[in-house]
């Protein structure tokens, strides 16, 4: 059995280097064509997709109908759930990260991008960016984020993750989960068995599937990247990069 872990192409904001969050920004041309080579990737290593499950927002729900355009899966059959959403960035939302840390400081700004149990500033109940205001959440079954940390994303990601690593296990074939930075690496966290600190220098690049192999006993055998080595170290740079100041 394989899982499949893709973080959704290039988006606008990610262009432009602006915390994203619950934010529903489209794909850009580039990440478009991220997209497209993931799914090409899938077929290069002949890697068929029993299950599709995404996020709400749109760049996850673009990049997982582009993959499934190019590897045949049926994108009447994907499932939609709102725990794999981003982090939610509470008031940091909308701003440049490099403006950001020329205003408060590169160490401030990887507290609040990369620590795992300190939330960004959170958004106050009025903000028209609160999450209340969109009518794609109103139905979600849980109380809505004003602000996350990673400890945060876990915490709403366990109750998903559990059925659906058992759904899965009573399934064999391959599975495909398209979603975001924060929201995979709480996955990751998981399957890795990381620490709180080891979590931190986690960085996962746009459009690339993170391919984990599992025994018969579902244990983790194998995991890689489906790109070229030195491409992926380039890629994950500038995500690590994103927070500094210019």
């Amino acid at each position: 059995m394989k899982l499949i872990l893709l973080r959704h192409g290039e988006s606008e904001w990610n262009l432009l280097n602006k915390f994203t969050g619950w934010t529903d920004v489209g794909l850009t041309e580039n990440g478009i064509n991220e997209a497209k080579f993931s799914g090409e990737q899938l077929l290069k290593e002949t890697i068929s997709i029993s299950t599709l499950y995404t996020s709400l927002l749109i760049r996850a729900i673009h990049t997982a109908d582009i993959v499934s355009n190019v590897v045949g899966f049926n994108k009447n059959a994907i499932q939609y759930n709102w725990r794999l959403n981003e982090r939610h960035y509470g008031a940091l939302q909308g701003l440049n990260k490099s403006e950001t840390a020329t205003k408060y400081g590169e160490d401030q700004v990887h507290v609040w991008r990369r620590s795992y149990d300190i939330p960004p500033p959170l958004l106050s109940e009025k903000d028209k960016r609160h999450p209340k205001f969109n009518e794609k959440f109103k139905d979600i079954d849980g109380e809505l984020p004003v602000g996350e940390s990673l400890k945060n994303v876990i915490e709403r990601l366990v109750p998903f993750w559990e059925d659906y690593f058992k759904n899965i296990k009573d399934n064999p074939g391959n599975h495909l989960i398209v979603a975001h930075s924060n929201s995979l690496r709480a996955i990751i966290k998981i399957l890795d068995q990381l620490s709180d600190k080891e979590i931190i220098s986690v960085n996962i690049p746009t459009g690339v599937p993170l391919v984990y192999t599992f025994d018969t006993n579902f244990n983790v055998i194998h995991k890689e990247y489906l790109i070229d080595k030195a491409k992926l170290k380039e890629k994950q740079a500038i995500v690590e990069n994103q927070g500094k100041a210019k």
